[in-house]
């Protein structure tokens, strides 16, 4: 699989862009501010139906312009896939495959996906547990469409549990028949997210950690553990006995919306205890496992979008990941840069196709 085409009207800071790309590497080289990082959102559009920068999706249209438009021309198993993502003030965000749009946007996860490594991959080791929460659902919902759909359903759940509760807080009323019918739908959902995630994890640690150790070439030992209030309670019990507390401050404080994933080095957290290049290489990990496993479950390869990472990265993690280019790890391969001559040096003994577009 691979993207042929790709065109761009009023995203962000393009007005009109339209790029015909190699199937192996593609190289978008160009000063800061330029909007090298914009295209592999885009991509990232085409794949995900949202942007990897801003949730928001009006705010990415391009400055007093009213709608955008993303389009390209997915190759599959020899078969040509015409895919478009719009956004118009007040209106619902579309996506079409063949002229045709979809219905519910989770239909199309996993038909095209992706896996991005930038330095926005930080905020998993810096930001709160949210981001990291994002980061394991969004690899399960490329592979898994039940999966995707329960989690939908839960945060749907979990918003009318919570406008109820925000009701007896103001009211100082407290209803337990009422918020009993919404807890019975978030065990049931809640059990399933959860189960999946474990599942998830152990099959994901081992793979991980190999990759951890090729690209550090290091000997650190490194894990994560699955942070969940249900490894030691059931969510009917923990639902039950928070209740009261839920209905005080306004929201429900226990389920599977506070899971988390922590992030440790030779036992210590990584965010304390790991250093730049530690940080870096257990990122860079955790990006090629998720192709990797995605990979191996869908039986294609990902599109990897490589944002800006050989400023980042020292030259021997850059020789290192630039091995598995060589050896055909990846399938099509789209790279941002600010430095012309770094590109032509890291792919000058490479055996693969490149074309680099300067923007």
């Amino acid at each position: 699989m691979y993207l042929k085409t790709l065109s761009l009207i009023n995203f962000k800071n393009h007005a009109e862009k339209q790029f015909d790309l190699n199937d192996d590497i593609n190289v978008f080289v160009g000063n800061n501010g330029t909007g090298k990082t914009n295209i592999l959102d885009a991509v990232n559009y085409l794949s995900m139906c949202k942007s990897f920068l801003n949730s928001v999706d009006r705010q990415n249209i391009k400055f007093d312009e009213k709608f955008f438009l993303i389009q390209g021309n997915f190759i599959k198993d020899e078969k040509s896939n015409q895919i478009s993502c719009g956004v118009t003030f007040g209106q619902k965000k579309k996506i079409k495959r063949n002229k045709k749009e979809y219905e519910k946007l989770a239909d199309h996860i996993g038909e095209f996906p992706v896996v991005v490594i930038s330095p926005y991959d930080s905020n998993l080791i810096s930001e709160g547990s949210e981001v990291r929460r994002k980061f394991i659902d969004s690899i399960i919902s490329q592979y898994d469409k039940k999966y995707l759909a329960t989690l939908m359903k839960y945060n749907k759940v979990l918003q009318q549990r919570n406008a109820l509760l925000k009701r007896f807080q103001e009211l100082r009323i407290f209803e337990a028949e009422s918020i009993e019918i919404w807890d019975a739908q978030l065990v049931l959902l809640g059990n399933f997210i959860f189960e999946k995630r474990k599942e998830f994890l152990a099959d994901f640690l081992p793979s991980f950690q190999n990759f951890f150790n090729l690209i550090s070439n290091g000997y650190e030992s490194i894990n994560i553990e699955f942070n969940s209030q249900l490894n030691t309670n059931s969510l009917s019990n923990l639902l039950n006995e928070a209740s009261r507390k839920d209905s005080r401050v306004g929201y429900t404080t226990v389920g599977i919306h506070k899971d988390d994933l922590v992030f440790q080095i030779n036992g210590n957290p990584i965010k304390k205890f790991g250093s730049q290049g530690q940080q870096k290489s257990f990122l860079i990990a955790l990006k090629l496992t998720q192709f990797e496993y995605i990979t191996a479950l869908l039986n294609k390869k990902p599109i990897l979008l490589l944002d800006d990472i050989f400023d980042k990265l020292d030259h021997g993690r850059v020789e290192r990941l630039m091995k598995m280019v060589s050896d055909h790890v990846f399938g099509q391969v789209l790279i941002t840069d600010t430095d012309e001559e770094r590109i032509d040096k890291v792919f000058k003994n490479i055996p693969v196709s490149k074309s680099v577009f300067k923007l």
